[in-house]
């Protein structure tokens, strides 16, 4: 975890800083299972060795990044609910309450969804 706390110091703005670790210290107590690891400069979650989901901050949002069959698993979802979503990442603007059940939805999907797979990225 120290890189992901050196991650989080990095952060500039104190309420970009503050959201972005509830977000992951969440994921810890809520997902005990899950690794957190710091891989391509952002801090990731795993779970038997594959991947499961990420988060990188930008000036206005927190990014977050499952697999792309994710994204578009849920992609009606994010339409009905008005989330800003591309190909790859979820978009939460740091001025809008973030939604921890809609999160905790994708990393329910990714958790089953790869739990069969071995490798890391999604074959």
């Amino acid at each position: 975890m120290n890189n992901i706390n050196q991650y989080l110091s990095d952060i500039y703005n104190p309420v970009h800083r503050a959201k972005t670790e509830e977000v992951l210290i969440w994921i810890e107590h809520k997902y005990p299972d899950l690794k957190p690891e710091f891989k391509w400069n952002q801090p990731m979650f795993t779970h038997h060795g594959t991947y499961i989901i990420a988060f990188s901050v930008s000036s206005n949002h927190l990014s977050i990044a499952p697999e792309r069959k994710g994204i578009l698993h849920f992609e009606e979802l994010f339409k009905q609910k008005g989330k800003k979503y591309s190909k790859m990442l979820l978009i939460y603007p740091f001025d809008k309450p973030f939604d921890f059940d809609l999160l905790a939805k994708i990393i329910d999907f990714n958790i089953a969804d790869k739990a069969n797979i071995n490798s890391f990225w999604r074959p």
